[in-house]
């Protein structure tokens, strides 16, 4: 800091014109003696001369000092700086206007006699200090001085000290020192204003500095390909995505154009200068080697002084495609699933009202067959009429096993026999163009599943695989071995990620196109010509490895044959050890036994069709309720000729009703499950509570777990299939009668 030259404020000039000597006259010469009086008077006249002459001298002396002091006070008055006379005992004998208004702005501030009290305590010991330095030098100085003016108020200056001497009349001179104070509040906060500058300078460029390193670690960590490129398209930024993208390391990759990995994006860039930013969609991209990938680029314009940099930005298409491609074959097998399913729930739904009809039919045939004479001509048409009967209740028992979605009764079978049952089958049936090769592996572990419905899957795939050949020549191979199937497989199949037992049969057939393959499993779909399938073969199949937890997988194509895999799961050690998974999954506690199948019933009390049975002494009372009134009116007959007592109600409202009003007049209760408006479930459960120890019989086409489980736990004894043979409906009714007869 420089320091201001203060040698005009020193009064030794005012000092030195106020203490010139004064002229003395000059001594008169010694008169000779014996001059003459002209000579004294020439004399005195010289010595007046001289006197007037020093006189002027002196005026001049006293106007220039008079003039100095003037000078020196006007300069000590308006001088801009805060400037005092202060004495030895610190009281400050002259104190110019700026000194007062620095140190009493107010007339409430404190008076400017003396310097030291308006010191801060801090810097008292350096101020006394340099006032004892210009006591011996002349001269002092301290910096950086902060004095207290009020409360609020506090001036910082650097103050300059000069030790003076005032004469005095009489006596030696007085010892002052003039001071002079120089505000250094503005140099100050331009000096804190330049370092907090300096501060949010560096500041803001570790910002910078953090910020580039940011974005270096984006760049680095990006998922995306980032490449930054010059005005000639020259690669100056190579992320590391885009050394993995394209094969090429970042040292390499620097320097080289951009068409060596984009080529169609190096000539799409000359259109997109329109804008900062461009989305040129998806591209073909080249890798080191030269292999081809399917990227989406979008490029960003930065123009700057330097010229201008287009950053690249290039995403890896594989992956989504690849997904899309997983996300379409698994929509469609969800397209397909759905379409099953709704083809599944209109199967059972038509089942109850077709299961009605095929009953009524096939009843009727039975009451006319036992009408009909030996030997008629009528009795050859009943029996067409039975046989076709028959086989629709069959057709409908493909539907039901395609429709139903409760898991079957499964128990640990072996597939090798389930296998060799079938061989003997097909055998017997094959034509002799046709080879039938079986390899097994040995030692295969047992499968969780249910043999009947096994064979049935086997017996359609062979018979269709039969029919594919047709007559020409040809070969059909059945394998089965144990296999684990991949991840992709298990999310094709939708299959869990377990040990399974793969049934494969492939035929050396003409095979199937893309558009077959699609439509196989959909029901009554089928190639076939008219009369040679139902087209439910392979819906069959379809739902039976579904409801065995299990898969189907077709390989095929035109003059390649067919492929069709069936995996079954592994049975485990737990479920191996137990006849039926339900049973492993059943409670503990003593329940009643579940109901006896049709089959079961007709094996274990046989009924002979004619003559029929002699009347009892007291005849039965059966109640028997179902919404179709052709079944009803069939029922009646045909359990009237058997010697029981029939009431018939198609109106489960008017049967509660009747029961209500003679409870003791029944002796059976048999009901229909599903009826408009009302479930035979809440008949049965009325029934129990009107008498609790009547008989009660379930009839339903479309029995479920859930059908059973229902009936069972509202205290059903039996459940009867529609639509049922004769002697098997006549064989339940005599069981429970029989079972329940106090008699």
């Amino acid at each position: 800091m420089s320091e201001p030259d203060l040698s005009f404020l020193d009064p030794a000039g005012r000092q030195g014109a106020a203490a010139a000597p004064t002229p003395r006259p000059p001594a008169p010469h010694p008169r000779a003696p014996g001059a003459s009086a002209e000579g004294l008077v020439a004399e005195l006249r010289a010595y007046q001369a001289e006197l007037e002459s020093q006189n002027k001298v002196l005026r001049y002396s006293q106007a220039v000092a008079e003039s100095a002091y003037e000078r020196f006070e006007t300069l000590f008055a308006s001088v801009p700086l805060a400037l005092m006379v202060v004495d030895d005992h610190d009281m400050v004998v002259q104190a110019n206007s700026m000194a007062h208004r620095s140190f009493q702005p107010t007339e409430r501030d404190r008076p400017l006699t003396a310097l030291m009290p308006f010191v801060c305590p801090q810097d008292a010991a350096r101020v006394r200090e340099a006032f004892a330095h210009a006591q011996d030098l002349g001269h002092s100085e301290v910096k950086e001085v902060v004095f207290t003016i009020s409360e609020a108020t506090r001036i910082t200056g650097d103050l300059h000290i000069a030790h003076i001497d005032a004469p005095q009349t009489s006596g030696p001179p007085l010892s002052q020192f003039l001071c002079a104070v120089i505000d250094q509040g503005p140099l100050l906060a331009e000096r804190q204003a330049l370092q907090h500058s300096a501060e949010t300078l560096q500041q803001r460029n570790e910002q910078i500095r953090a910020s580039e390193k940011r974005l270096e670690a984006v760049i680095n960590s990006a998922l995306d390909a980032i490449i930054c490129v010059d005005q000639h398209q020259r690669i100056t930024v190579f992320n590391p995505t885009a050394a993995a993208l394209f094969q090429c390391s970042a040292s390499d990759a620097l320097g080289s154009t951009l068409d060596r990995f984009l080529p169609d994006a190096a000539q799409a860039l000359a259109f997109a200068q329109l804008t900062t930013q461009a989305l040129l969609g998806e591209m073909t991209a080249l890798t080191a080697s030269g292999k081809e990938l399917a990227v989406e680029v979008s490029v960003s314009f930065e123009r700057h002084a330097d010229g201008e940099t287009t950053t690249v930005f290039a995403r890896d298409l594989t992956g989504r495609k690849k997904a899309e491609a997983h996300r379409n074959e698994l929509e469609a097998q969800l397209r397909e699933s759905h379409k099953m399913q709704a083809v599944g729930t209109m199967a059972g739904g038509i089942a109850h009202d077709f299961n009605n009809i095929l009953g009524a039919i096939l009843g009727n045939v039975e009451l006319a067959k036992a009408d009909c004479a030996a030997g008629s001509p009528v009795l050859e048409s009943l029996l067409e009429i039975d046989k076709a009967g028959r086989r629709a209740r069959d057709l409908v028992r493909q539907i039901l096993t395609f429709s139903r979605n409760e898991p079957p009764q499964r128990s640990a079978v072996s597939l090798a026999e389930v296998v060799h049952d079938t061989e003997r089958l097909l055998r017997v049936t094959l034509p002799p163009a046709i080879e039938l090769h079986m390899q097994l592996q040995a030692g295969l572990p047992p499968v969780l599943a249910d043999a009947t419905q096994v064979e049935q899957a086997l017996l359609n795939l062979c018979t269709n695989a039969v029919h594919a050949i047709g007559t020409e020549r040809g070969s059909i191979h059945v394998e089965a071995a144990t296999v684990q199937p991949d991840q992709r497989l298990t999310e094709r199949l939708g299959l869990a990620p377990i040990d399974y037992v793969a049934l494969t049969v492939r035929d050396t057939g003409p095979g199937m196109d893309a558009a077959t393959l699609e439509r196989i499993f959909e029901p009554f779909f089928t190639t076939k010509p008219v009369g040679q399938g139902t087209g439910l073969g392979l819906a069959v199949v379809h739902g039976v490895m579904r409801t065995h937890e299990g898969g189907v997988d077709v390989q095929s194509a035109p003059g390649q044959g067919s492929r069709f895999t069936l995996y079954f799961p592994v049975a485990t050690g737990a479920t191996a050890s137990t006849p039926t998974s339900a049973a492993a999954d059943g409670p503990t506690d003593p329940a009643p036994q579940a109901f006896p199948s049709a089959t079961e019933v007709t094996a274990s009390a046989p009924v002979p069709a004619a003559p029929p049975s002699p009347t009892p002494s007291k005849k039965h009372h059966v109640m028997y309720v179902d919404d179709d009134q052709a079944l009803v009116f069939l029922v009646q007959r045909l359990l009237r000729r058997r010697g029981y007592e029939v009431s018939g109600y198609t109106d489960p409202h008017e049967a509660t009703a009747a029961l209500r009003t003679a409870p003791q007049a029944y002796d059976l209760l048999v009901t229909d499950y599903n009826m408009p408006g009302f479930c035979g479930v809440d008949l049965v459960r009325e029934a129990r509570l009107i008498r609790p120890d009547l008989p009660v019989a379930l009839a339903s086409g479309y029995v479920t777990a859930e059908i059973e489980q229902a009936a069972l736990a509202e205290g059903a004894q039996a459940l009867i299939h529609k639509p049922n043979d004769v002697e098997e409906l006549c064989a339940t009714v005599q069981r429970l009668i029989v079972g329940h007869d106090p008699a």
